[in-house]
């Protein structure tokens, strides 16, 4: 960045820098010097710190921003809102506070903006806190490993790649591959089970006409009274669309910080990316090191590094991560999302063939992995669904390989057979997220054979009829299955009653 040469500014800006020099306020005050495209540069505010907040003073009345350059000469400030009233000349003050963003159980129930003002016509929020927007996360020793399960109600993802309280599990794929789907259905069932478990979902740059009919969804479900959303639309300045996930992160961080659980879902960071790109190149950041792309690295992982779970010293609260990332033809070897892929504890890849297929949820079970989750996952689901997917993965690989000859032996055969009914079993409608005893179930029923014979068009109709004739003939012992403690091995009691109804609802599917 060039140095500002006063000669360049106009006679009047000269005249009021030369006066705000004479009267020595240069640490505490400070001119406008030019603006443009949401930034304001300003020189004098020699106090001023990263992420303070200036107030602008404007022929409109104060406008707010927050200090990102600080440069030797002047401050490159980011304007919270349009910059159509500040001009050359403006006087600018320090509030005195870094950005921070009201915080609490007020803002459950409500749709807001990253700054925490209403957008669902709903009056103004008043709460008793507020949080800091860019906080340092939680070191190693207020940590605690992850142990508790956060139940998607997907049952691909609880069997396979399971997530636990305070994991981060990136969401990943192609644009109209179900990445948002299976975030909102994890929302859902959250308020299904009766968890507990806080909302948090972050819009950045999504279409209002989205939201709105996210907003309605979750009104329909009944959960959106645990939930908070915080939205930004494609016209909003890049500086809100910048703060959206931090600022939501500070609202996660109370109820994680006040021995409760949230989750948090960023949809999605490549948008967040573009827009923290948009801001560097406006404050003429040299690309490199301290800006896009170098250190968006560093904008993500100080963001997602404050989700976790923390030890019981600290309240053993947890915040659950699930950000999103938007590939561009399946390739995630480009670079966010190598780099969000390295700071989550695992993935779930959304394949667009799969999609097209009609397997929906269309995750790949060989590019997905869940790395802590293991730990988290209830006992009744591990036991039924610990072998899922490697046989899964060696399905796919048989069939393409099978579709090129016809003589197969009765080995491969089987497990053909046996991968097309488990595909077929793991399809599931959105918003229809499953308990435990019912992903159980349906996974034992297909792993023990019951359902060998039934015809893979039926898989799905005979699932129906299992799960119904549980709940309505033993529903006793689907609520206690329901807990996920017991493990379903030969001799447990539960693995009789599934068996038993299992073959019995197969006979009516046989061909």
């Amino acid at each position: 960045m060039a140095e500002l040469t006063i000669t360049d500014l106009s006679k009047e800006l000269r005249d009021a820098i030369g006066a705000l020099e004479v009267s020595g306020d240069l640490e505490s005050v400070g001119i406008v010097t030019r603006v443009g495209d949401g930034v304001a540069w300003v020189y004098g505010l020699r106090a001023a710190g990263y992420s303070e907040v200036l107030q602008i003073e404007t022929r409109d009345g104060v406008v707010e921003a927050f200090a990102l350059n600080l440069n030797e000469d002047e401050i490159g400030a980011v304007l919270l809102g349009g910059d159509e009233s500040v001009s050359a000349g403006n006087k600018v003050t320090l509030k005195g506070t870094v950005l921070d963003v009201p915080v609490g159980e007020e803002l459950l129930g409500r749709v807001v903006d990253p700054l925490g003002k209403p957008l669902d016509g709903g009056p103004a929020i008043k709460t008793k806190q507020r949080g800091l927007v860019e906080r340092e996360a939680i070191g190693v020793l207020g940590r605690k490993h992850v142990h508790e399960p956060m139940m998607t109600g997907i049952v691909a993802i609880d069997a396979m790649f399971p997530i636990g309280r305070g994991q981060r599990e990136l969401i990943i794929g192609d644009r109209q591959t179900g990445k948002t789907a299976i975030a909102i259905d994890t929302m859902i069932n959250q308020g299904r089970q009766k968890t507990g478990v806080v909302n948090i979902y972050v819009a950045i740059g999504q279409k209002l006409s989205k939201i709105a009919r996210l907003v309605e969804r979750l009104k329909e479900e009944g959960v959106m009274d645990q939930t908070i959303i915080v939205a930004t639309g494609p016209s909003d300045p890049a500086s809100l669309l910048y703060l959206a996930p931090y600022a939501a992160t500070a609202m996660g961080e109370y109820f994680r910080d006040n021995k409760k659980h949230a989750l948090i879902i960023y949809d999605d960071l490549t948008k967040h990316a573009v827009a923290y790109r948009q801001m560097s190149l406006l404050l003429r950041r040299p690309p490199g090191r301290e800006a896009f792309p170098g250190d968006v690295f560093y904008l993500h992982s100080r963001l997602l590094e404050r989700s976790a779970k923390l030890s019981d010293k600290l309240g053993a609260g947890s915040l659950t991560a699930l950000p999103i990332i938007e590939t561009q033809a399946g390739d995630i070897s480009a670079y966010i999302p190598t780099n969000v892929i390295s700071i989550t504890d695992g993935q779930i890849f959304m394949e667009t063939d799969l999609f097209n297929q009609g397997i929906r949820p269309a995750i790949s079970a060989g590019l997905s992995v869940s790395r802590v989750g293991g730990d988290a996952q209830t006992k009744s689901v591990k036991s039924v669904g610990s072998h899922l997917k490697l046989g899964l993965s060696q399905f796919r690989e048989l069939a393409s390989f099978a579709q090129f000859g016809s003589d197969l032996d009765e080995a491969t055969k089987s497990q053909i057979e046996r991968g097309q009914r488990l595909t077929e079993l793991l399809k599931q409608h959105q918003y229809s997220p499953m308990g435990v005893w019912e992903q159980v179930a349906s996974i034992h029923a297909v792993n023990s054979g019951a359902f060998d014979n039934v015809p893979v068009a039926k898989i799905k109709e005979a699932q129906t009829a299992l799960l119904t004739r549980l709940w309505t003939d033993h529903k006793k012992e689907m609520q206690e299955l329901n807990k996920g403690d017991e493990k379903i091995s030969d001799d447990s009691p539960s693995t009789k009653i599934l068996d038993k109804v299992a073959k019995t609802v197969a006979k009516g599917f046989e061909e």
